[in-house]
């Protein structure tokens, strides 16, 4: 938590500069970010496009406007959105977190029409999102990276020529990738052959260039990335490591912080290595740089995420740090309230992210109406959340609905809790994966605090679970048929 005299250095020359942000997101993060607003008296401007008219961001934020009919146009259409802040009279720009988050052009435009942009400037997040010029960057500054290609492969012949050098299993990667999609894991050269157009395609179609790179794969790392802070006058922290391990085809499920599989020199060497390269790249905001931890617990760098993070709740829990709120601070010309041994942490804190899937059912969407809503509450829980009893999901994004983050002082402490809070979550009309996160919850080597990226196909049993329908439903289903057969 953050120390006492952090308190001393609050003051800005000049005052606050912003005073209005629109926020070019949606669902939960866009709440997050209005109630961020809310605190620090700054009004907020919601975009929707109308399968959100209804979405709780739209009904929180001081302003909404609508971006059209189509449900992803108007939320990737930069010129519109700034122009829709310029008209509205915004300081600045929120991009939270997918859509145009990391997309240098957004950015750009910002800085042209006079709106602070809320992230690093579009130059850091081109080189940034950029893979091969990122790892050139961390050798540079002496960050530890996988072995793989430091150029855009050619053809699969130079991919081939690699793999046998750095040995099988390998991994083939969209240079602008990111999220999980464009990656492919071959075990050998008839998948690397196979498997080399695949990922060309997903790469062009998906991130716009057809530009791939080779790793060497790390078989079943542990995920640990690190929260990192920069103002423009030259100062730096971490907020620590978060452990995200816990994930099924690189969609991360769980994240927890700090991570329970760190000794004390590893979790201060891994932070040095964050804000190392933060510093290199030249990096102002919030940002995450990503590591991957092999079996011999050595660190690779992996990438480095120009933007607020799902996960960021759980940083928060243990920090005491309100991320968002230093990131208006930061986007203002604010400098960082605290310096590096100022922040300390407290207790475990873990985030659930509540999807709108079938588990039973390889995780399939299962979006609609949601037909009651009971968010849980309790010491040490923290709910994020787009729904509410009645809202509908729409099946155009993400099925992530909410987010739950427990927090306490021990491990074994926050496992009970989680359990418990999980258990206090009522989601009725869809489909959620509660009741795999359960289930995990109950796995011994999970409770132990080890575990890594191979978890969820180590323990396809985890979706064999049982569901109870709740009495009132059931009486509700009843009822139903008795009334359908009435007249029989």
């Amino acid at each position: 938590m953050l120390r006492a005299d952090a308190s001393r250095r609050l003051s800005h020359k000049g005052g606050r500069l912003i005073r209005k942000i629109l926020i070019a997101n949606r669902g939960e993060i866009a709440v997050r970010i209005v109630r961020a607003c809310q605190e620090a008296g700054i009004e907020s401007v919601a975009i929707y496009a109308e399968p959100d008219r209804h979405a709780l961001h739209v009904k929180k934020a001081s302003e909404a406007f609508s971006v059209g009919h189509d449900p992803l146009a108007g939320y990737l259409n930069a010129h519109r959105i700034v122009n829709l802040a310029v008209s509205t009279g915004c300081d600045a720009l929120h991009p939270g977190y997918g859509f145009l988050s990391e997309n240098p052009e957004l950015a750009r435009i910002c800085e042209r029409r006079g709106i602070r942009f809320i992230g690093p400037s579009a130059d850091v997040i081109r080189r940034m999102g950029n893979k091969i010029e990122a790892r050139r960057l961390m050798q540079a500054a002496g960050v530890p990276v996988v072995p793989g290609s430091d150029e855009n492969l050619r053809d699969v012949e130079e991919a081939v020529a690699l793999a046998r050098d750095i040995g099988y299993p390998v991994m083939l990667k969209a240079t602008s990738g990111g999220g999980g999609r464009g990656i492919r894991r071959c075990n050998n050269e008839t998948a690397l052959r196979n498997n080399y157009e695949r990922v060309l395609s997903e790469a062009s179609k998906a991130f716009g260039s057809a530009e791939i790179f080779l790793e060497k794969c790390v078989d079943r790392p542990r995920h640990i990335e690190v929260q990192i802070l920069a103002d423009r006058h030259g100062n730096t922290i971490h907020l620590f490591e978060r452990d995200c391990s816990i994930q099924r085809r690189h969609q991360k499920l769980i994240e927890i912080a700090p991570s329970p599989q760190l000794t004390e020199a590893q979790r201060e060497t891994i932070g040095q290595w964050a804000v190392r390269a933060a510093e290199a790249a030249g990096y102002e905001n919030a940002g995450t740089v990503e590591f991957l931890m092999d079996e011999n617990d050595r660190f690779y760098f992996m990438e480095m995420n120009t933007r607020l993070q799902v996960e960021h709740t759980v940083t928060e829990n243990i920090t005491g740090v309100d991320i968002v709120r230093e990131q208006i601070r930061i986007a203002d010309g604010q400098p960082l309230r605290f310096r590096q041994a100022e922040v300390g942490r407290r207790g475990y804190a873990m985030q659930f992210r509540i999807n709108a899937e079938d588990p039973k059912n390889d995780f399939l969407p299962s979006f609609g109406r949601i037909t009651r809503y009971f968010a849980p509450g309790g010491p040490g829980v923290r709910t994020d959340a787009a729904m509410y009893s009645g809202y509908t999901i729409p099946p155009y994004y993400d099925s992530m609905c909410a987010k739950i983050t427990v927090w306490a002082l021990e491990w074994d402490e926050l496992i009970q809790r989680a359990r418990r809070a999980l258990h206090d979550t009522g989601v009725y009309g869809v489909k959620t994966t509660i009741p795999y996160y359960l289930e995990v919850l109950d796995v011994p080597e999970f409770q132990a605090g080890h575990f890594n990226t191979g978890f969820v196909e180590d323990h396809p049993e985890l979706v064999n679970y049982k569901t109870s329908r709740p009495t009132r439903e059931l009486a509700a289903v009843i009822a139903a048929a008795i009334a359908a057969n009435a007249g029989y």
